[in-house]
């Protein structure tokens, strides 16, 4: 490892998703330990999560910084995050989260990092970097197989095949790439911006993956787009340092040790998407069916005050008994897949989730609902890593087909190789430690050098 004597401040600037704090928040912590000096840049409702992780350690060397956005109509600021938001905010969201774009450009004039890092829907972030001579790298914490299937479709006319067609099954490639299209057309402004921030990025950019997955897809985006795509690992959150509520998380723990090694699912959809009633009913009769042990987080959007007991279907919880957990809310998702007695993890394949399963060495039950989410679970197919459950031609989901993927993967000698897929893909992890780390850093680094060079012969 190289270090540097040099010293660098760094402005981080994540949407206002968990999906995508949780990544950023992690690559601050890594660059914190290598002499950056970082800032964490978001709204006071984000950041209220993020105060409890940052252990004593890092308390010095990573600075919160509020950016305060405009109530808008059904907008308090308690609602200026996508944790729990109800779907018909979004847009409002994200109206606001531009609207505070001025606000933004006086924390940058204030700060004066050497280097700003951003995220992909706010191109006038680095836009306004440029105007103050500060270079700016965008860090995507989406799967790399997504974004250059994105960044494909948009630049090729419709009908032109990915290169690498054989990851998808049946129509989807055609599915999704009509509805890129669509996208461009009734949400042109979204699309663009996403485009624009790739382009304005310095010289390289920065994603949330690895080579051993993902070699083949970095290479096709460092292709389309023109620049250095820098993996930076799974970036996953030491389960040690999860917080929460203490006896709630007793609670699991203990359930969970009562469990034999590998019997249990673990079932989570994220903090960002809910699930229908109808896939939650499947779902819920699917795993009764599976006769296996489950751990299960449901969540609803903040203001829908459901009982489990309603949410579920009648005598669900009688019937599974002592073989299921229900949570209503937030689980610590990293310290559960660690857990020795988990086996398997059934979920929407976000690309947190899925490099969390990785790095543990669960096997993935891949039920996807929307966005990157199909293409992740085909990739996770493709590296051996989980079984996806494929919906009816209409879209519902089965309970019978649910029950069949979760037996296969937990138990079945058809899922064996699945599972030892896995565990390979963990130990890699674990071999390679920080190694995109260091080079990341170098990047880094470097841009940092050409700004005070160039500064200096400002001066």
């Amino acid at each position: 490892m190289e270090y540097h004597q040099d010293s660098f401040s760094v402005l981080m600037f994540p949407w206002l998703a968990h999906g995508h704090i949780s990544p950023f928040l992690e690559l601050a912590k890594k660059l914190s330990q290598r002499n950056f000096k970082v800032y964490l840049c978001s709204t006071p409702a984000c950041l209220v999560s993020i105060k409890p992780k940052l252990a004593e350690n890092f308390s010095a060397s990573i600075q919160l910084v509020e950016l305060h956005l405009p109530t808008l109509p059904g907008l308090p600021p308690e609602y200026h995050t996508t944790n729990g938001l109800p779907s018909h905010l979004m847009a409002t969201l994200k109206q606001a989260f531009d609207m505070a774009s001025p606000n933004f450009i006086k924390i940058l004039e204030a700060i004066e990092p050497d280097l700003l890092v951003y995220d992909m829907l706010q191109p006038w972030a680095p836009t306004a970097a440029s105007a103050l001579n500060i270079p700016a790298v965008e860090f995507i914490s989406s799967s790399t197989t997504m974004t250059s299937f994105m960044l494909h479709v948009l630049k090729n006319n419709p009908g032109t095949k990915f290169p690498f067609s054989n990851i998808f099954h049946g129509d989807l490639e055609a599915i999704l790439a009509n509805k890129l299209h669509d996208d461009v057309k009734f949400r042109s402004k979204e699309i663009n911006r996403v485009v624009q921030s790739l382009q304005l990025s310095s010289k390289i950019i920065l994603i949330k993956s690895f080579k051993e997955i993902e070699g083949k897809y970095i290479d096709y985006l460092s292709l389309l787009s023109g620049k250095k795509v820098v993996p930076v690992g799974p970036l996953v959150q030491d389960p040690s340092s999860t917080h929460g509520n203490s006896d709630d998380n007793l609670e699991i723990m203990e359930w969970l040790d009562k469990k034999e090694k590998k019997s249990t699912v673990f079932v989570c959809f994220g903090t960002e998407y809910f699930l229908s009633k109808e896939d939650r009913e499947e779902i819920a009769h699917g795993l009764e069916l599976s006769n296996v042990n489950f751990i299960w987080a449901i969540r609803y959007p903040k203001g829908e005050n459901l009982q489990l007991e309603e949410a579920l279907p009648k005598g669900f919880l009688a019937r599974v008994g002592e073989r299921g957990m229900v949570v209503d809310g937030w689980v610590p998702q990293a310290k559960i897949l660690g857990h020795s007695s988990v086996g398997g993890f059934v979920s929407h394949c976000g690309w947190n989730s899925v490099m969390e399963s990785m790095k543990s060495g669960v096997p993935i039950v891949a039920i996807p609902m929307h966005l990157d989410q199909p293409v992740n679970a085909r990739l996770i197919e493709e590296v051996g890593a989980g079984v996806e459950v494929l919906r009816e031609d209409d879209g519902t989901l089965g309970r019978e087909k649910v029950a069949a993927v979760i037996k296969q993967v937990m138990h079945e000698e058809i899922g064996q190789l699945v599972r030892e897929r896995a565990r390979s893909l963990s130990n890699k992890i674990e071999v390679k430690g920080d190694e995109e780390i260091d080079v990341v850093v170098d990047e880094l680094v470097q841009l940092c050098l050409e700004k005070k060079m160039k500064d200096v012969k400002n001066f």
